[in-house]
């Protein structure tokens, strides 16, 4: 077991650290000989340190040693960075040396040390990094840190040493990645952990080495893994962590205790009490409400659309403590827990049982009650006593109440007599419909005249509502025209018809009619096109033509967006011909993954087409990838291959 608790084990290690550089620098410079492409830098060594308190506060050492193996890699290593929030953690460096190849070594001013405000989207909490000016190195260069941090990710916004201490009192959690973008020769976590605490563990995706021992009144954990290459990727693949080696822990004895802390730190704070204003907000959205559902629709879509997404530190309620409802109310803003916390206040306000929940939004979460979450959303008893999720943050200007985007997603309720971890069922394909049906006629000089309906629900229906939503609307006709562009660059939108896109009663309807100058060949021989609700428009809601049908085959489990339907019929009437010369043959090909059915049917003067393609599910394991990939191929060759026709 490595540690870094005495001088005689330190110059071990650094010792070993230097021998194992001299060795990967023999092979490394061997790489332009043998034609291989070395990596631009190295990690010869990892290890992480931490010691746990009674309380949950961490103290963690860290030190790491790389190697420049290019001047890239020198770039790259040219700052070293430690992210942190003030006000739950604290993070130093502790020492830095260059170790120079010809055999000399640098220390490094601690003093040039800057703190800077971490770059920040949306939201603005404070996060801060320290970063340490390395200088310029050289391949062949190495380079030493130690660092220190204490402290936690999350912020609970209290004094002292206090604000150090994990937000569920007294217990501790880690996720350590054992992965890396870049070679790492060696990478040793240990855990020194009071021995009254039962630590939970699991190690994913790999096999280290591990070790534990008894020292006094403590546990001492060690986890190893060595030659740890870059992990592979793949398009469309799920997140790395996900499929890369990793350790989760934590002393929590269960999920069931995680959902009730959750539950009782929000009700002690206060988050969901609710004053005038908000029951007079509540009472006028639900004025005229037919039923429970509707009236559970009304609210989560009024959190959804009025409270801007937008998050900046606003006093005590960070990290897990929701904010009160009437702060939010009053802001009109907050992040994805201000906006769940709203929506469980104003259920609440109108008489429902209503609660927040924790889940963590693209990737998933291992059944170890780690805090694994990055995304709070909402849960309403309906009268039937069963819980339906809310997500007020993913369904802004969507029909959807919790968006099909979400499927296949592990959550955590906040319940009184708490609850296990789920998962979101996968959501059936035709809850996810688009529907193309159309007309055309070709004229002899090759102009394509037409016109069609869409419909669309779901998802989809989602990805052609903020056409509408997401622009001013002098610009919507502009917008229309330009995805009946994607099928052709000469189309030009004749007229437009369609519902208020913010009323979410039904599925959005768009008719349209279109004419597309010089679209289709036409020669005293020949007529050559491709049907125009194939060629493409709309584009923005097809999003599996995304997937790179180039991969025979893959090593691990991939996403789309969302399961769903797309269904195309279209007319085509053409000039007079004798014969077909091509068309794309009549397909049927049926999976459990996804399937795909495609006809075409000549006729005297005109051809019709019409194809469904249906993709069952948001994840899909490797071996499903055969079928999708199949019935994606099927759909481009139908997208492009042209109908030709002798005169």
């Amino acid at each position: 077991m490595i540690t870094e608790s005495n001088d005689k084990t330190y110059t071990m290690l650094r010792n070993e650290c230097v021998k194992r550089t001299l060795r990967v620098l023999s092979l490394w410079l061997l790489c332009p000989f043998l034609g291989l492409a070395g990596p631009t830098y190295r990690v010869v060594f990892d290890s992480t340190s931490v010691e746990v308190e009674a309380s949950g506060l961490s103290k963690v050492k860290g030190h790491q040693y790389y190697l420049v193996q290019s001047y890239e890699g020198a770039r790259e290593l040219s700052t070293i960075i430690l992210d942190y929030d003030p006000l739950s953690a604290y993070v130093e460096f502790r020492e830095a040396i260059i170790h120079r190849a010809h055999g000399d070594a640098e220390e490094i001013d601690l003093g040039s040390v800057a703190d800077y405000p971490a770059p920040a989207r949306a939201i603005y909490w404070g996060a801060r990094q320290k970063m340490l000016p390395v200088g310029r190195l050289e391949p062949g260069d190495a380079l030493e840190v130690r660092w220190f941090r204490k402290g936690f990710t999350y912020a609970l916004l209290q004094d002292d040493d206090d604000r150090y201490i994990p937000p569920m009192r007294g217990h501790f959690y880690d996720i350590v990645e054992f992965w890396s973008r870049v070679p790492l020769d060696r990478k040793v976590y240990t855990l020194r952990l009071p021995a009254d605490k039962l630590l939970q563990y699991r190690f994913f995706n790999g096999n280290p080495s591990v070790a534990q021992r008894r020292e006094g009144e403590r546990m001492v954990y060690s986890w190893e893994m060595t030659g740890i290459k870059p992990l592979s990727t793949e398009p469309n693949m799920v997140a790395p962590s996900d499929v890369a080696p990793k350790l989760v822990m934590s002393t929590s004895p269960d999920w069931e205790s995680k959902s009730m802390w959750f539950y009782r730190v929000n009700e002690d704070y206060g988050s969901f009490g609710w004053d005038d204003e908000i029951l007079k907000k509540t009472r006028e959205i639900l004025e005229g409400a037919e039923n429970e559902h509707d009236s559970i629709s009304r609210l989560t879509h009024w959190v959804a659309d009025e409270i801007r997404y937008s998050g900046i530190s606003m006093g005590e309620g960070e990290g897990f403590t929701l904010h009160k409802g009437s702060m939010t109310f009053a802001d009109r803003c907050g992040v994805c827990k201000d906006k769940a916390g709203m929506l469980v206040t104003m259920l609440r306000a109108a008489g429902f049982e209503a609660y927040a929940a924790m889940t963590m939004a693209g990737s998933r979460i291992e059944d170890i009650p780690a805090d694994q979450f990055n995304h709070s959303v909402t849960v309403v008893k309906r009268r039937s006593g069963e819980y339906q999720l809310l997500d007020p943050t993913w369904v802004p200007f969507v029909r959807e109440l919790w968006s099909s985007a979400e499927q296949q997603q592990h959550y955590l309720m906040g319940l009184p007599d708490g609850a296990d971890l789920m998962e979101t069922p996968v959501s059936p394909a035709q809850a996810h419909y688009i529907t193309f049906d159309g007309f055309s006629a070709i004229g002899e000089d090759g102009t394509l005249t037409g016109g069609f309906t869409l419909r669309a629900e779901g998802q989809s229906d989602a990805a052609i509502r903020r056409i509408f939503t997401s622009s001013a609307r002098e610009s919507w006709n502009g917008r229309i025209a330009q995805a009946l562009r994607e099928a052709h660059p000469n189309a030009e939108l004749v007229s437009l018809s369609f519902e208020d896109p913010y009323d979410y009663s039904d599925p959005i309807l768009l008719t349209i009619e279109y004419t597309v100058p010089r679209y289709a060949t036409v020669t005293s021989q020949y007529i050559i096109f491709t049907p125009f609700l194939l060629a493409g428009p709309f584009s923005r809601a097809i999003g599996h033509l995304g997937l790179d049908t180039g991969l025979e085959t893959r090593e691990y489990p991939f996403r789309d967006r969302c399961s769903r339907m797309m269904n195309v019929s279209e007319s085509v009437r053409v000039p007079q011909y004798s014969r077909v010369v091509f068309a794309p043959e009549n397909k049927e090909r049926i999976g459990q993954a996804a399937r795909f059915d495609g006809k075409y049917s000549p006729a005297e003067r005109q051809v019709s087409v019409s194809m469904e393609v249906v993709l069952e599910k948001r994840v899909y394991e490797p071996y499903e990838w055969p079928n999708v990939r199949e019935v994606v191929s099927w759909h481009e060759r139908y997208r492009s291959e042209p109908v030709i026709l002798a005169r």
